[in-house]
């Protein structure tokens, strides 16, 4: 395999695939569980609240840590996170599928996200450092396979469930994880790639040098020789995303207003306005203010979570509605959302074709405005409705979220130098954290309605007047 490294960037499809299968796999984990659940269940003789844990444990790691995660890549190199992520991702995932106690599987599933957490804020890092077009199409190898691991997730893992053994749903991810280890070892650069390394942060291929040999790094280099991981602000932003991300994923069970939720979200409050303090004093802050200074960063973050407040509520809620009102059988409304993934995949190599033609901010702005088309006419769906009335608006959400791949590209390229890891950090807690209060935004507005098909449809138009509010800030802040 020929991997090409000029002026300390990693030319060919490799690195790309790398980026493609880390970002595939760890994905895949968000939803791959939560059909086996009930086999798990019944091998383990797991009570509800372990089985809870099982599928919840992992999102809590995996955003909790995702800043943290890209400190470390800042100051420790991309390559070195991402091949240490990777690792442990792997290596839990083998012991999740090997265990024989519910007790054994929960603390393999925190461990994978604690892999993830590492793995993937270094995986666009790797992409903050290269040139626009290929670091364009980086962003659109990852959501590509970032989608079609959310809608393969569940087919997956019922599919392994019900032929295989539930086991399978977390040692499929070995293979992958070993495979994308040793792509990783070819195609991503180390310390003598410009890329990597504890004293150089990210070159942004422009052929500076590291900061060892006296290079020309511009701005704020996290990974300067003498950086130290701010305890504080991992601590507090630790808490914020655990305790946010606990709340919000179990608010519907044990109610918005019980003890246990309201000082869950309190803490979360504290720890954020502790996090805000420490990172303003703290001489290396582990997400420096300067970045939402950045029109271009901090409106790409904006927009990203307007996107994810829309899409999410739709992907956990439309499963009910096919089913509960339009009467779609359990594999149909499984399948209803092939065709939003396959757009998003199959259209998202062609929105580096628009941007060049329209720019960043019309492209992600047209996306998001029919994605929002798209969410509208399904809150307009009703009984008696079938296939005819639902494919074209879940084409519609499909073609638009390919289209806001440039707010990857737009969040990753704003970032100083050696800040690399931290931006992809931030904006992929963005996207995970938008899924949750999506889910929970709707869940409040479907309960207050009284009727489902009613709630369905208000949550649905108030999220799509949010991604409209995306789009108008898509085109307010990118190029």
């Amino acid at each position: 395999m020929a991997v090409a490294i000029v002026r300390g960037r990693t030319t060919g499809w490799p690195l790309h695939l790398v980026v493609g299968l880390a970002g595939f796999v760890t994905t895949l984990d968000n939803t791959v569980v939560t059909v086996a659940l009930p086999s798990i269940q019944q091998d383990l003789a797991a009570r509800l609240p372990a089985l809870e844990w099982v599928a919840t444990g992992y999102i809590m790691t995996f955003a909790g840590l995702m800043l943290a995660g890209g400190r470390v890549a800042d100051m420790h190199g991309n390559r070195r996170a991402m091949i240490s992520g990777l690792a442990l991702f792997t290596a839990a995932s083998l012991a999740a599928g090997l265990a024989t106690d519910i007790a054994a599987l929960i603390a393999a599933r925190l461990a994978q996200g604690v892999g993830a957490a590492l793995t993937l804020p270094a995986t666009l890092a790797v992409l903050a450092g290269q040139d626009e077009r290929r670091r364009s199409q980086g962003v659109a190898v990852w959501m590509a396979a970032g989608a079609g691991a959310l809608a393969l997730g569940p087919v997956v893992g019922g599919y392994l469930s019900q032929h295989a053994h539930w086991s399978w749903v977390f040692l499929i991810n070995v293979p992958i994880g070993l495979v994308t280890i040793g792509l990783a070892l070819v195609a991503v650069p180390g310390r003598d790639g410009v890329r990597d390394g504890p004293d150089g942060g990210q070159g942004r291929g422009s052929g500076r040098d590291d900061g060892r040999g006296g290079g020309q790094g511009s701005g704020r280099g996290g990974g300067a020789a003498g950086a130290r991981l701010d305890l504080r602000g991992l601590a507090s932003s630790a808490v914020v995303l655990a305790a946010g991300t606990f709340a919000l994923i179990h608010g519907p069970q044990y109610g918005w207003t019980s003890p246990v939720i309201v000082a869950t979200a309190a803490a979360a409050a504290v720890a954020a306005v502790a996090f805000v303090a420490v990172e303003r004093r703290a001489a290396d802050p582990m997400v420096d203010p300067a970045l939402f200074r950045n029109k271009v960063f901090t409106g790409g973050v904006l927009a990203q979570v307007l996107w994810g407040l829309g899409v999410n509520g739709v992907f956990f809620f439309t499963a009910i509605f096919l089913q509960g009102v339009l009467g779609f059988t359990p594999t149909a409304a499984g399948v209803a959302f092939v065709p939003l993934a396959l757009l998003v995949v199959l259209v998202t190599p062609l929105a580096p074709v628009v941007e060049r033609r329209l720019g960043p901010g019309h492209t992600v702005a047209l996306g998001l405005v029919m994605v929002a088309a798209g969410m509208a006419m399904v809150a307009f769906l009703r009984p008696g409705d079938g296939w005819a009335q639902l494919l074209p608006a879940v084409c519609l959400i499909g073609a638009g979220s390919a289209l806001t791949m440039p707010l990857g590209s737009a969040v990753l390229g704003a970032a100083p130098e050696g800040r690399g890891g931290i931006a992809g950090g931030v904006f992929t807690v963005s996207r995970e954290i938008s899924g949750l209060f999506g889910i929970a935004l709707i869940g409040v507005i479907v309960h207050e309605a009284g009727t489902f098909s009613y709630g369905y449809a208000l949550g649905l138009l108030a999220a799509a007047l949010l991604v409209v509010v995306g789009a108008l800030i898509s085109l307010a802040t990118l190029p």
